[in-house]
């Protein structure tokens, strides 16, 4: 799949190593075009390019920027009309402890809203960067889970495709508006690793009994 990554931060980095990994064609850009080119140049096969136009050959889009910076990162890579959106983002506050946004939104919903054209899919956003680029084998049989919503089932199945490439149990969280339940998610998570001192090689998953 072609896929193209905006972001070279953590989970931007993390998501270039294992889709490269995993034989996808990736594209990576950035606003900061060294940083891009310096990730790219540590995956062989991988992609730097401009961020202009950056998403016009894509498959997929992965949005690994962080919320405030996700509607402008969208608007600068070119036509997004019929593409599936990757969201990972997550409505942070500056301390990292809570959320600007839920109950009657997410920010799955507002982005959705910045590109009326895409296939936005929530997914990946209850993720450490530190589990994405170690891989979803927790041991004993045990995978890290991918929770993907969107109102597009071929958006849904672009991203869980991917996700299950990389490792992933995949779990179907229904529509776009779910998001309000996948951030918060998201935030315990992120209490439990910093503010609990779990670390980040947590992740929550969902489990069946047999």
């Amino acid at each position: 799949m072609k896929v193209t990554v905006i972001g070279a931060g953590n989970m931007g980095s993390a998501f270039v190593k294992q889709l490269s990994r995993a034989g996808h064609q990736v594209s990576v850009t950035a606003r900061d075009a060294a940083k891009a080119a310096q990730l790219a140049a540590a995956h062989p096969g991988v992609r730097a390019v401009p961020v202009a136009g950056a998403a016009d050959d894509a498959d997929a889009v992965v949005l690994a920027t962080g919320y405030a910076d996700a509607a402008a990162a969208l608007a600068a890579v070119g036509k997004l009309q019929g593409k599936v959106v990757v969201d990972i983002t997550n409505p942070l506050t500056p301390d990292y402890m809570g959320l600007t946004l839920g109950h009657s939104t997410s920010a799955a919903e507002e982005i959705a809203k910045a590109v009326p054209g895409a296939e936005v899919v929530k997914a990946f956003n209850t993720l450490f960067a530190q589990v994405l680029a170690e891989g979803a084998d927790f041991g004993n049989g045990r995978k890290a889970s991918v929770f993907v919503a969107s109102d597009s089932e071929r958006a849904k199945h672009t991203a869980g495709a991917l996700a299950e490439t990389l490792g992933y149990a995949v779990v179907d969280a229904g529509g776009l508006k779910n998001a309000r339940y996948l951030e918060p998610l998201a935030g315990l998570n992120i209490y439990l690793g910093y503010g609990a001192g779990l670390g980040t090689a947590i992740a929550p998953t969902w489990l069946r009994k047999a």
